[in-house]
This record gives structure tokens, sequence and C-alpha cells, in this order.
């Protein structure tokens, strides 16, 4: 389900650095015409709004609180695509002993987060005939050792990202999932990922997927193999007809 970005109005989660203000760069070079900046700081967004005036207005959330985001929906019905790209990693292994309490902080904003996205919205999209775009990555995929509560959360998050996919999709709504490598953003620097590709490229991945009604997109050069190696079985399986 393709989505005309030119003359629309976005949504962006974590829209105030890295992955998030590339992407708001990209709407805005691909001819969206408002952008609100959905940001737990709202000082956090003076360079965003000193660049696009007043196509930009930031109002603040915090994805872990449903009220917060019910809140948010209510202050921005005219948003036809919501991309919810507000996310936190932790590096733990299975066997530290702090990965549990890694893995509930990280539920809390990468999948709970989602959850309070899309049902807030969801009443939003389906009116404007929107889009919701998902900010998954290739550790929804694949688990790495010492970032297994992350890989947890984002695989749980893709997870329900497929079911949006099938309940909004029935509503007219189109919902995409960007599954990226590692990007030099903050975060992935904490990781040690400083020579990886910047997050412009995601953000090209997610103007692109919009535009050609793509549900998966995988944006850099390591995502593209995994996505080579994953495309019979999304085609076949994610994407195919199951009836249960």
């Amino acid at each position: 389900m393709s989505v005309t970005l030119t003359g629309k109005t976005a949504l962006v989660t974590g829209a105030n650095r890295g992955i998030g203000k590339a992407i708001v760069e990209a709407l805005f070079e691909r001819g969206v015409s408002k952008v609100y900046l959905a940001v737990r700081d709202a000082e956090s967004t003076t360079e965003l709004h000193s660049t696009y005036a007043d196509k930009v207005e930031t109002l603040t959330v915090d994805v872990t609180d449903a009220s917060s985001v019910q809140a948010l929906a209510k202050q921005a019905t005219d948003t036809d695509i919501v991309v919810n790209n507000a996310g936190i990693m932790k590096l733990q292994s299975p066997l530290s002993g702090e990965a549990e309490a890694a893995l509930r902080s990280e539920f809390e904003v990468n999948v709970f987060g989602l959850l309070h996205v899309a049902q807030a919205f969801e009443p939003v999209l389906v009116k404007n005939k929107g889009a919701l775009v998902q900010l998954n990555s290739v550790a929804s995929m694949k688990t790495f050792g010492d970032m297994t509560t992350y890989c947890a959360s984002k695989a749980a998050a893709y997870s329900i990202t497929q079911g949006l996919r099938e309940k909004l999709s029935e509503q007219g709504v189109a919902v995409v999932s960007i599954h990226p490598g590692p990007i030099a953003t903050d975060m992935g620097k904490g990781a040690g990922f400083d020579d990886a590709p910047g997050p412009d490229v995601v953000a090209k991945g997610v103007v692109d997927a919009l535009e050609a009604g793509d549900f998966h997109n995988f944006p850099d050069d390591m995502a593209k193999q995994l996505g080579d190696e994953y495309n019979s079985y999304a085609n076949n399986v994610i994407l195919g007809d199951f009836s249960v």
C-alpha cells in the first residue's frame, strides 16, 4: 500500500537526534509539509526548529506511559504518517546478572511503547488513511550474544508489527517494518559501531518503503544481506495467506 508523502503531516517519536532526526529531514525532502517532533525533552529539538521553523511542532511524550501517548494522539489528530522510532538498547548477555533488568526496560520502550503508539493512533490513522512505520532491526531476526535482551525486544516488536500490518491494513492503513543493521548513532557508537553507516541511510529506507508500498525494508548493506536471505521466507510466509 503505497503512500504519497507530498503535503502530508507526519509524527516521529524520538525525533531529536540520530535516526529520528534524519527521518524528519528525509520526510521534508520528499515533500511532507509538517512534522510533529514527539520527544521526552521539549528542549532537545531546538536545532530542528531553527531549520524548519513553523513546519515542525514539538510535543512531549513518554512512550512507556499509555496515557501520555493517548494525550499525544489527541494533540496530533491531523497526522497522516506515524514513525515509531523511539527505542533503547542495553548490552547484556543472557547470563548477566543485569539481563532481567535490561530486558524489562527494553520491553517497556521497544515493545510496550509500540503497542501504546499503535493503539493511540489507530483512530487517527484510520480516519486519515495513513501509515505506521516501525523501526525494527536485523536484531529482530538474528540474536547476537552480548545484545540478547535487545534482540529479544526487537523480535517481539517485529512480531507485533506483523500483527499490526494484518489488522490495520484491513482499515486502509499502511504498515512498514524497517530493519537496519548497525548504524553510527549515539546508541550504535555505544555498542562499538563507530564505522557503521550514518542514520541518513535508514531515513532513506523509511521514505522509499512508504512510497513503494513495501512492508519490509533493509536499508544498509549489512541489512540487505540478511534481507536477501530472508526474502523468500518473508514473501511466502510472513506476507503469505495463512488462515488460522
